[in-house]
């Protein structure tokens, strides 16, 4: 008898083959049987009008110190995200020398909007090493399964000291080499791969760049070898791409040196609308010459939330709103809603410069049923010009909607044609996966933890404004390619000797609830939730964490190591 048979389901098994009616049978923490003759279990679920998934393999998060005080690893686990990879983009919490976790809280705090105060309190500091920080991690039971990367931001000033918090400083030979022994020892310990940044949008909480902004070839190829010769790991790198050919150049050189895979992450501004293509083209050539790349594309655009509860909205350049700006949401709605008070903010609002934040032609209240691929008769400024006010009365009214918690999305990636066909073209390139969700980080101003959930459901059946995509597609991305390229083989599919990570979803009740804010971080910090509907079951190693939406309390995940 086995332990548990989920039965009857439409089984999506992850490697883009048609769905198909079978059971599934699982013992211990693995899938034992798939097929339509499986033998009863001691425990059973009735999967008959459900899809049956694979779990999800999130490899773009930033859970590094949330893994400290969250067992739960929300809001991923609600979205049927069943392991995730944190430590990207080079920011990390490991190594550390003792003295200097504020500089690496302030790091955090900068490029990932996470709250230091938060981070302060709920990080507990025990380790130096990387080694001892997976040791830490895997000591504590959750949920979900977690996996971490060696972030370049922290190594370089575990070795350089002071001297490397300041990208304009290089580091010595001997500096080089011990950067990229480090490496090599956490991917040894099980870090599935390094990080880094290049781009100038990442700066600490005091506006300095990230450490590894100009970092060069010596250093990068260094490490780059280094981990190549652990016989594996992964690398993965965000940047600006302004240099195109001499940064694309430097980066597929470490893939080449080392002989692992490494992605990097495709954001494409309005101002250059072709560099997405560009990046894919020079990714595909790269391959063909036996050099291991691929990118990482977001579901939906690259965007933000705002809204008065946010990190950022326009009135926080209105100096009228700064008397109001402490009180409760409750009552700085109510004085906002003051004839007088709104008649000298609407004004002060209308003296601003133009930024991204009252660019009314790119503001599209989110709403209770949120709608991340808007028309532009949606915006801010068509509203206004549909109810003849002026533009700035829209947006003010736009941010007291919903009793002041409505959120007005600004999509500021991959979405200067106002629709999501450069993302589908992304998307399904073949030497692409679906990435940068950021879960765990930028809690202030975004939600994209929900990106798994949102590529199902949106791809899958939702969208209206173009063709959507295969399940079985969708689910392949999601789980099998996310899964191959950190190098787990365990996972991602549904077949015999498999980890039974599963999903048992309800398809056509598969939607996103609106973002909320909520203040459950270590000293009262607020982050944006987001929930979904239609999850009726996810299961990790062949134990229910979650049912309908709640989760069941049980805790079978831990640390996976390269």
């Amino acid at each position: 008898m086995h332990d548990l048979v989920i039965r009857a389901g439409t089984v999506i098994d992850g490697t883009g083959q048609p769905g198909f009616t079978a059971d599934i049978a699982i013992d211990n923490e693995t899938i034992t049987e798939v097929g339509t003759n499986v033998s009863k279990g001691r425990r059973e679920l009735d999967a008959d009008g459900l899809l049956v998934t694979p779990g999800f393999v999130d490899i773009h998060t930033h859970y590094d110190g949330q893994v400290s005080w969250d067992p739960e690893i929300t809001p991923s686990v609600w979205h049927g995200v069943t392991t995730v990879v944190m430590g990207n983009c080079g920011v990390g919490f490991a190594p550390v020398r003792p003295g200097s976790e504020e500089w690496l809280i302030g790091l955090m705090e900068g490029v990932e909007d996470i709250p230091g105060a938060a981070l302060a309190e709920g990080i507990e500091w025990e380790w130096e090493s990387f080694p001892e920080y997976l040791d830490a991690v895997d000591r504590k039971p959750r949920a979900i399964d977690v996996a971490a990367q060696v972030p370049h931001g922290a190594l370089r000033a575990y070795v350089m000291g002071e001297r490397g918090a300041d990208h304009n400083n290089h580091p010595t030979d001997d500096e080089v080499a011990e950067m990229a022994r480090l490496a090599a020892e956490g991917v040894a310990a099980g870090a599935v791969g390094f990080t880094t940044s290049r781009t100038i949008n990442h700066k600490t909480k005091s506006g300095e760049h990230t450490p590894s902004l100009t970092a060069g070839a010596p250093e990068l190829w260094a490490i780059a070898e280094a981990v190549g010769q652990t016989g594996k790991g992964v690398f993965e790198m965000v940047g600006d791409w302004m240099d195109l050919d001499a940064e694309f150049d430097l980066v597929a050189e470490m893939a080449r040196r080392s002989g692992r895979p490494l992605s990097m992450t495709i954001a494409v501004p309005d101002t250059r609308p072709d560099l997405g293509h560009q990046l894919l083209d020079r990714i595909t050539q790269a391959n063909e010459a036996g050099i291991p790349l691929r990118a990482q594309v977001a579901s939906r655009p690259v965007g933000v939330l705002v809204g008065l509860q946010s990190t950022y909205h326009a009135l926080l350049s209105c100096p009228g709103y700064h008397q109001f700006a402490a009180l409760d949401l409750s009552e700085r709605v109510a004085r906002l809603r003051e004839p007088d008070v709104r008649s000298r903010l609407v004004a002060e609002l209308a003296a601003q410069p133009l930024h991204t934040f009252n660019r009314l032609d790119k503001l599209f209240p989110l709403g209770e049923a949120p709608d991340y691929e808007p028309s532009p008769d949606v915006s801010v400024a068509a509203d206004a010009a549909r109810r003849g006010v002026d533009p700035h009365e829209a947006l003010y009214d736009a941010l007291l909607a919903r009793d002041g918690t409505e959120l007005l999305y600004v999509p500021v990636m991959n979405y200067a044609d106002g629709d999501f066909e450069l993302t589908r073209e992304m998307l399904s390139h073949p030497l692409s996966v679906p990435g940068l969700g950021d879960a765990g980080a930028h809690v202030g101003f975004l939600c994209d933890g929900s990106m798994p959930s949102f590529l199902l459901s949106h791809w899958g059946k939702d969208r209206t404004r173009g063709d959507t995509l295969p399940v079985e597609q969708l689910v392949k991305w999601q789980c099998a390619d996310t899964a191959a390229l950190v190098g787990f083989n365990d996972r991602g599919t549904l077949a015999a000797g498999q980890k039974a990570d599963i999903n048992l979803i309800d398809f056509e009740r598969l939607s996103l609830q609106a973002p909320e804010m909520v203040f459950d971080l270590p000293a009262g910090g607020r982050r944006l939730v987001q929930r979904a509907s239609g999850f009726v079951s996810t299961l990790v190693a062949g134990q229910v964490v979650q049912t309908d939406g709640e989760l069941t309390g049980t805790r079978p995940g831990h640390l996976v190591r390269s």
